[in-house]
């Protein structure tokens, strides 16, 4: 298959388990077409085009013309300038790399993160947080996000890439879709009803046992096992974590126990003050189900591909 094929095989199937629902992700693009109609000439030669088509800034491809054919893809949860080495001393060893791919984003991936975040926002209406409020609560923490990346060198490992002329791109938002829609409807069929009832469907998972023994795998941080779960809220797609406002408004609508990647000191101690259970699932473990669960349908579509996991990635395949 051709590189623009398999990115865009990415864009396809991160949409297509988007938690929000396809409507509301073709509004979203919608938007950013009357945004691109409504600007002068001059400002759009400065606008993002693949957002017309690509809802999730935080997934591009970094390098490549789009033509180059890819059999064999260097996969890592985080991608640097070592990695980018790694490949190259792969390629001059004999082994075949015609792809690196990073789950975190990169360059002008990276920059633009924030902007991902606004999905948060549809996903907690669906929770019982009204819109109005979550829109509030989000703009304060996405300028807060945005603030803290502009000082990063964000360009360093995409400029590696393409000294070296390697394919790169990076699948961030697209992957975390499938790992959240998965949990979430996991749960929603189990019905788990005390906290211990969801470490063990979590543990039942290969990527999470497998976390157990290679690092940590899934913890209660705040509540007890013997808590009732209550309805399970799975929080792990749109960019990074949102408000800590969230919390109380989350329980509030009814929502006993969040599953997330990882939650920051203020965020745990909202929880605690909420009233909210919080089970921490794992951020490597967790991003590796959702690459996985992405690879799988790229592999259903084109065929077997030569993946080469690397940077805490571990390849498991749940085709079949």
């Amino acid at each position: 298959m051709k590189l623009k094929d398999f990115f865009n095989s990415l864009v396809e199937f991160g949409i297509s388990s988007d938690p929000r629902g396809l409507d509301v992700v073709n509004k979203q693009i919608e938007i950013a077409k009357r945004k691109y109609d409504g600007l002068s000439n001059e400002k759009k030669s400065d606008f993002d085009l693949e957002s017309l088509r690509n809802p999730y800034k935080d997934t591009r491809l970094l390098n490549g013309s789009g033509e180059e054919e890819i059999k064999s893809v260097l996969v890592g949860i985080d991608i640097d300038v070592s990695e980018v080495l790694l490949s190259e001393y792969l390629r001059k060893s004999g082994k075949q790399v015609d792809l690196i791919m990073s789950h975190h984003p990169c360059g002008y991936a990276y920059a633009n993160l924030y902007e991902v975040m606004g999905m948060q926002k549809d996903i907690l209406e669906q929770f019982g947080v009204p819109i109005n409020v979550a829109e509030g609560l989000l703009s304060k923490r996405m300028k807060e996000v945005s603030r803290k990346l502009m000082p990063a060198n964000h360009t360093r490992v995409v400029d590696a890439a393409k000294i070296l002329n390697i394919p790169f791109v990076c699948a961030h938002t697209v992957a975390d879709n499938h790992v959240s829609k998965y949990l979430q409807e996991k749960f929603e069929n189990a019905k788990p009803y005390i906290i211990s009832d969801v470490i063990k469907i979590l543990e039942s998972i290969p990527e999470y046992k497998n976390s157990i023994k290679e690092s940590i795998g899934p913890k209660i941080i705040v509540g007890s096992e013997d808590n009732r779960a209550g309805k399970v809220f799975v929080d792990m797609t749109g960019g990074t974590e949102g408000a800590v406002e969230f919390l109380e408004k989350l329980s509030i609508a009814g929502v006993g126990t969040i599953v997330a990647m990882h939650m920051s000191d203020e965020h745990i101690k909202n929880a605690e003050k909420s009233n909210i259970n919080v089970v921490v699932a794992g951020h490597i473990s967790s991003d590796t189900l959702g690459i996985n669960l992405l690879l799988d349908k790229v592999e259903g579509k084109f065929g077997s591909i030569d993946i080469i996991p690397c940077s805490g990635y571990r390849r498991i395949s749940h085709k079949g």
